[in-house]
């Protein structure tokens, strides 16, 4: 059965990895990024010529962190972009979107140039805020612009939205919940109100704890 997906994928359409490459440990959890790409590459209709990706991947080299964009075209055409990253450990100030996710969209299980809505929100962050977080047509909270929402809880354990909820299915979430040290449930507004903590995260920045305003 066809994807639904491939009949209205614009032309100018390209699948997306960020990731980071560490002088001593080569490109982060690189074979998680590239399986992820692959997938959402057979979803979409796309070549995706691994072996040549990789060999790109491995010419990669600094003396400093590296913010690595790879995109992937209909084509099978890519472009691997990188540049310095310096990560700042500091709590980030976090807001709920007026905007609203869609839980049936299938857009938001794959990352791709089509993502207007996060690319509008952070485009207005007050300069007090890091993150808006999106909650859904059912008040389901979902995700942020750019990370992925994990919320402790009053006994202790640490919950993230299902894919379900419409999200992105991020590498750090993906190796959170592996881990053992997440799990995956619905979170209302209300829990992310009364909650513990709040951590946001993605694969390029790992965990930033947050404090929602």
């Amino acid at each position: 059965m066809e994807s639904p997906l491939r009949t209205a994928i614009p032309s100018n359409c390209r699948l997306i990895k960020t990731f980071r490459f560490d002088p001593t440990g080569g490109a982060l959890n690189i074979s998680l990024h590239l399986k992820r790409m692959a997938h959402s590459a057979k979803v979409f209709g796309f070549p995706f010529y691994e072996k040549t990706i990789v060999k790109e991947i491995g010419n990669l080299s600094s003396k400093h962190p590296l913010r690595c964009r790879l995109t992937l075209g209909e084509m099978g055409d890519f472009n691997l972009k990188s540049e310095t990253f310096e990560n700042t450990e500091k709590v980030w100030k976090v807001a709920i979107a007026e905007q609203k996710l869609s839980s049936c969209d299938p857009w938001l299980h794959h990352k791709t140039t089509q993502r207007s809505i996060y690319d509008e929100a952070r485009s207005t962050l007050p300069k007090e805020l890091d993150e808006f977080l999106f909650v859904n047509e059912k008040e389901e909270v979902c995700e942020g612009t750019i990370t992925n929402v994990f919320v402790q809880l009053s006994d202790g354990n640490w919950i993230t939205p299902p894919v379900a909820s419409g999200c992105l299915p991020g590498i750090f979430r993906q190796i959170k919940l592996q881990s053992g040290t997440v799990r995956e449930r619905v979170v209302t507004i209300n829990e992310l109100l009364k909650c513990r903590q709040i951590m946001v995260g993605n694969s390029l920045r790992g965990e930033i704890l947050a404090e929602l305003l």
